[in-house]
């Protein structure tokens, strides 16, 4: 149910903002520009858990039946992260039937964002490794703040996982192919300024201009009518949603008896012991 905005004192405008908030993102939907903004607010880091996949995918769905919405700028609520990627602790120790429906939420979330409608603008206010790269890769556009200390990048093979041929054919998409072999390959982080230079973000931009920025990106795509950009949008990506459409139970089946094998589950385990000796 959306929220309504408080009405204001006598002779200001009525706030034409709407909210909604879930657990994990916060929805805000500006009605006098048709953007809306949705912030990521996953302590410690935004990590894709099944429960943030599931939000992710009613507020999109929420936003995409809203008439008075052309447009979302997706970004972080929290300093530093714009999201950490998968969840590691949904794929360590649980049942067949859980890895399953895992993925098929990771699977839904990029289905409904890399088709969306509206246009996405990703707003990377922090380092975005793994799946947090693919939410980015997956908008219409990327401005990243420019701070050398904040990286992005698909880094699965450090972890010893592969990355699946719909974040390979996304990130092949946006890059090309060499720079994506190469990344992908190495498991490659880059900083901001070299993932300018890839071609993985855009551009950057002072942290604290984000905001003016997006707002006049925003602007300039919103500005051409809604048809010709969705039907052109819809012609260039097709092939990669239908593949993935073709191939969804495969996919599952593949991840869930990879994730299963106890040489996969090992090197999980000592990653997120890894990142508790780091706290």
């Amino acid at each position: 149910v959306w929220g309504r905005a408080a009405r204001q004192p006598p002779g200001l405008p009525l706030a034409s903002c709407r909210a909604f908030s879930n657990k994990k993102i916060q929805v805000d939907v500006n009605e006098s520009s048709g953007v809306a903004t949705m912030k990521f607010k996953s302590p410690p880091v935004n990590s894709l858990s099944l429960d943030f996949l599931t939000e992710f995918c009613i507020s999109l769905e929420k936003l995409e039946n809203d008439r008075a919405c052309r447009g979302v700028v997706i970004t972080s609520a929290i300093p530093k992260i714009f999201s950490s990627g998968l969840d590691i602790t949904e794929m360590c120790g649980k049942s067949m039937e859980h890895y399953a429906e895992f993925w098929r939420a990771v699977q839904e979330m990029w289905l409904r964002l890399y088709s969306s409608n509206m246009v996405t603008l990703a707003v990377i206010n922090g380092s975005s490794p793994a799946g947090g790269c693919l939410v980015a890769l997956s908008c219409d556009y990327r401005i990243m703040a420019e701070n050398p200390k904040y990286t992005i990048g698909l880094n699965e093979a450090q972890l010893g996982i592969v990355a699946p041929f719909w974040f390979k054919d996304t990130f092949v998409n946006v890059v090309g192919q060499r720079v994506a072999e190469r990344s992908l390959q190495l498991g490659s982080l880059y900083p901001a300024p070299e993932a300018l230079k890839f071609g993985i973000v855009d551009e950057l931009v002072p942290e604290e201009k984000l905001q003016e920025k997006a707002t006049a990106v925003m602007a300039q795509w919103l500005a051409l009518p809604d048809h010709a950009r969705q039907i052109t949008k819809s012609m260039m990506r097709k092939t990669l949603l239908d593949r993935l459409v073709a191939h969804r139970e495969e996919d599952i089946k593949n991840f869930t008896s990879f994730v299963s094998k106890e040489s996969i589950q090992k090197s999980l385990h000592m990653y997120m012991e890894m990142l508790k000796k780091k706290k």
